[in-house]
């Protein structure tokens, strides 16, 4: 296939998905079936994958389904990019196995990526630091604990920082390798790549539509687990700063230092996010803007939709659009 000089340049890579026992399916097979698109549109094979594991064969992944022809590391040269999969129990620790192949395989490479908690890999072998990165939403505020030096930034789909790419989770690596796509051989093949597989090139909103205030670690301390469990008990009460460090017995400076230390926010930021949680179930129930915003606590319809802007990207009439049961 020959190029103009007005076409992006056009050549092969070579990509290797570290994947392992316990693997997340769709972490593996969603970016893998965009860069089998771009080569189907491409009329050529410009991606060559490999499934790259510890030892050759095969890996079982979390839902059962096992991934044959799988590549010894020890048996692969350079390639050009890394993909590392993901799988919830990375959260608690990284294999000391998938560690090291990803550090094998990343010291060569151009572009080193992640989908999902794989993220957890590239933070742990220090490849994160100083760098934005993100990763399912979930899990984001446990890779902030975690990795300080690691700029997270929950709400994004994908994050391209120098040759390091990392995708919030799951389905995100769909979003994540039609990216590589477009920066490997531009927006035009990029769009037929998403047109085929019937997605969004720039899917609307970020992950935190998808999130919940709810889901995140019970607080460690007993002052803080107070107040949380008040506010969420009642997010429409009187949720002042003075008076939930009154409810908590400690002075509304010390209660911020709680928040900011196990949070990584404010209590006013953290309780409108619980307003917002309660918001987005009310309207999924059936109640109006206005009824949604006066009993989550959050008041007017205004307030309403300037929190959904600000932690979700979307308003409380797409969030609905795209959430509510057909």
């Amino acid at each position: 296939m020959s190029n103009s000089p007005h076409q992006p340049q056009i050549r092969t890579h070579q990509v290797a998905f570290v994947v392992y026992d316990g693997v997340t399916l769709l972490d593996v097979t969603g970016p893998l079936e965009v860069l089998h698109q771009a080569n189907r549109a491409l009329g050529s094979s410009r991606y060559d994958t490999v499934l790259v594991s510890e030892k050759s064969g095969q890996v079982t992944t979390a839902s059962g389904v096992v991934l044959a022809g799988v590549v010894a590391a020890a048996e692969v040269g350079l390639v050009d990019t890394v993909v590392v999969a993901g799988a919830d129990h990375l959260v608690d620790g990284v294999p000391t196995e998938v560690a090291d192949i990803t550090r094998a395989l990343a010291d060569g490479a151009e572009r080193v990526a992640s989908v999902c908690s794989g993220a957890f890999v590239l933070a742990g072998l220090g490849l994160l630091d100083g760098r934005r990165a993100t990763t399912h939403w979930r899990h984001a505020a446990a890779m902030a604990r975690q990795y300080p030096t690691v700029k997270v930034e929950p709400d994004a789909l994908h994050i391209t920082d120098g040759r390091y790419v990392t995708s919030a989770g799951i389905s995100a690596g769909i979003d994540l390798a039609l990216g590589l796509v477009e920066a490997d051989h531009g927006a035009e093949l990029a769009r037929a790549t998403a047109r085929e597989l019937v997605v969004f090139l720039q899917r609307p909103g970020g992950q935190s539509q998808f999130s919940t205030a709810l889901d995140t670690p019970p607080a460690r301390r007993d002052p803080l687990r107070v107040v949380t469990e008040t506010v969420v008990a009642d997010p429409a009460g009187d949720h002042t700063l003075p008076n939930l460090a009154a409810s908590a017995a400690v002075s509304p400076r010390h209660l911020t230092r709680l928040f900011q230390s196990e949070f990584q926010t404010t209590p006013s930021r953290w309780v409108e996010r619980v307003r917002l949680d309660r918001a987005q179930q009310l309207l999924l129930d059936g109640h109006s803007i206005t009824k949604a915003a006066r009993l989550s606590g959050l008041g007017s319809d205004e307030t309403l939709r300037r929190a959904f802007a600000r932690h979700l990207s979307i308003t409380p009439t797409e969030y609905l659009r795209r959430f509510q049961t057909a």
